[in-house]
């Protein structure tokens, strides 16, 4: 299973500090503490505290990848943030993200052809949030479909069914686990599968038992990759056993340390 660390983040204060000061210290410890957590992609996301949103993209890139040797996904709502780390990736990136709404395919699309990088897809369109996994899919299906027009690799693309909080949508979850099933059949070979854990548990008391609750529920369905915590060890604990017992790796006595040094 996928994992995007998603610690760098300008939401956080730590970040957001680092990136209004240039601190590199501060980001590349970040980003070698999930590589070594077991971290596969790093989320890379300016957030609020940067004036010049283009250039703090340029300079976390070019920062983390002075650190590690990791692919990137590059997590924006404004297009020139996105085509700005883009220029700068050493490896095949992520964009983060496009929904199903018309212009921001026709936007999207065409550059991660160009550059020849993955694609997450919100499963929202100009009416919002799904309410339910059928509206979900019918979201999903029109990603799919657009992709498929215009000849993007459908391994790279990630569906997202968008997860809510369950202190204040808890009938969602369920819906979100449905959804991840029946994206299944959208294709052949199936479409990917994305998750933001944390988002389930977000203003939540038991933020990393409800995540990692999820994620193993998540993953049974199908699930393909997550944007969650690496540094939480309980949650990656849960992940690499779901994975095993999902008969996903060979069982042995040290299976966490196995699955972590391969």
């Amino acid at each position: 299973m996928l994992v995007i660390g998603e610690r760098i983040n300008g939401m956080f204060k730590d970040v957001g500090k680092a990136i209004v000061d240039q601190d590199k210290q501060v980001i590349q410890d970040l980003a070698k503490k999930q590589l070594v957590a077991g971290a596969d992609v790093l989320d890379v996301n300016v957030g609020p505290a940067a004036a010049d949103a283009v250039g703090a993209m340029q300079w976390l890139v070019e920062t983390i990848q002075e650190a590690v040797d990791l692919p990137l996904a590059l997590d924006s709502t404004k297009f020139e943030v996105i085509e700005a780390g883009l220029k700068l990736v050493k490896k095949k990136a992520i964009i983060n993200s496009t929904s199903a709404k018309k212009e921001k395919l026709e936007k999207l699309i065409p550059l991660a052809k160009q550059y020849g990088a993955g694609l997450i897809g919100l499963t929202m369109g100009e009416t919002g949030i799904p309410r339910d996994r059928h509206q979900r899919s019918e979201f999903a299906a029109v990603i799919v479909s657009a992709c498929m027009e215009a000849g993007i690799d459908l391994g790279g693309l990630y569906l997202d069914p968008i997860i809510l909080p369950v202190n204040v949508a808890q009938p969602q979850a369920l819906e979100v686990l449905e959804a991840i099933r029946e994206f299944q059949l959208l294709s052949d070979p199936p479409p990917k599968t994305v998750v933001g854990l944390s988002n389930v548990s977000q203003g939540a008391e038991q933020r990393s038992l409800i995540n990692r609750t999820f994620l193993v529920m998540a993953q049974a369905m199908g699930l393909s990759a997550a944007i969650a915590d690496p540094l939480d060890k309980e949650l990656m604990d849960a992940l690499i056993t779901a994975e095993l017992l999902l008969n996903k790796h060979i069982y042995c006595a040290s299976y966490l340390d196995a699955y972590k040094k391969k």
